[in-house]
């Protein structure tokens, strides 16, 4: 078991330098491009970072006879894993540097909290009795999954409004960030029409994964009822972290009501895209540290 620990640390540091030298790769690329021109190995980093976690998570699983989703170290690494999966399949959709420029810092940062968590949060424990379901593997998987969706796709949606900004002041840099990252039929377009139609196209996949990540984040509250039912009698009890999720369904039903019936695009929709990443957070990570009720277990060291 000690081994397997130790392993597991190790791995996790090395993967965390892997991702921070592929977010820099992604921003010499982008920003000085005829720099010491070298081939985007960005993406070959954050694949192998892919395959390491699910190395890593597959072994927990194997070892410890549950899903490795039940404690903050263990959800780390599953985020950290959707939103690399996320990357690489917008990366390979959009042929854009600027997602591997959005991704990898945020991937980094996750990596690096998992490094600095104390040891007694990255060793694997026995479940709790509350913990011991088959809806471990349903619920906490679908919230977590839904989880690095909303992220990836709220985070397309600040920076939209961040580039629309820029985009009445043109800078060096958009300009090169825009020639680099869009290229219709292999030919570079101009600045004025390639960032017009590089937002719309930022614009149009927040909507899309933010549309697939609300199911799942449907899908993840309802199960988590029928559980709480299960082990605690009763489908509600408005528990900080319920609260949140709730919040936090409201705030992207917000945005895709609007969206779909109210027609709002563009800076509007980004506006609440942009809301819905920091809420997030909060239901993910602030209300661990911050409140205390039935789903703080397992988190932070008493």
């Amino acid at each position: 078991m000690n081994t397997f620990v130790f392993s597991d640390y190790q791995l996790v540091k090395y993967i965390t330098f892997l991702v921070g030298f592929a977010s820099l790769f992604y921003w010499k690329n982008l920003l000085v491009p005829n720099f010491l021109p070298i081939l985007n190995v960005g993406k070959y980093f954050i694949f192998i970072t892919n395959f390491s976690l699910s190395i890593l998570l597959m072994s927990r699983w194997i070892t410890q006879n549950y899903f490795p989703l039940s404690n903050l170290y263990e959800s780390l690494l599953f985020l950290t894993w959707s939103i690399t999966l996320i990357h690489l399949i917008l990366e390979k959709k959009t042929k854009s540097l600027l997602i591997g420029c959005i991704g990898s810092p945020i991937e980094f940062f996750l990596l690096l909290f998992c490094s600095f968590l104390p040891i007694e949060l990255q060793k694997p424990s026995p479940l709790v009795p509350s913990l011991q379901s088959n809806w471990l593997m349903m619920h906490v998987s679908t919230m977590m999954i839904s989880y690095s969706m909303l992220l990836v796709g709220s985070l397309l949606s600040l920076f939209y409004l961040v580039f629309s900004f820029y985009q009445k002041r043109p800078l060096n840099f958009i300009q090169t960030s825009v020639e680099r990252s869009f290229e219709n039929k292999g030919e570079k377009l101009v600045f004025s029409q390639g960032t017009s139609i590089f937002l719309q196209t930022i614009d149009i996949w927040s909507y899309r994964i933010i549309g697939i990540g609300f199911p799942c984040l449907t899908i993840g509250i309802i199960s988590g009822a029928v559980w709480a039912n299960e082990a605690w009698g009763t489908y509600w009890s408005w528990d900080p972290k319920e609260t949140w999720a709730l919040i936090t369904w409201l705030v992207f039903a917000t945005y895709l009501h609007t969206r779909l019936l109210k027609n709002w695009k563009n800076e509007k929709s980004s506006l609440i895209g942009s809301i819905g990443f920091f809420v997030i957070w909060v239901c993910y990570l602030g209300v661990n540290f911050l409140a205390k009720g039935l789903h703080t277990y397992g988190w932070i060291v008493n």
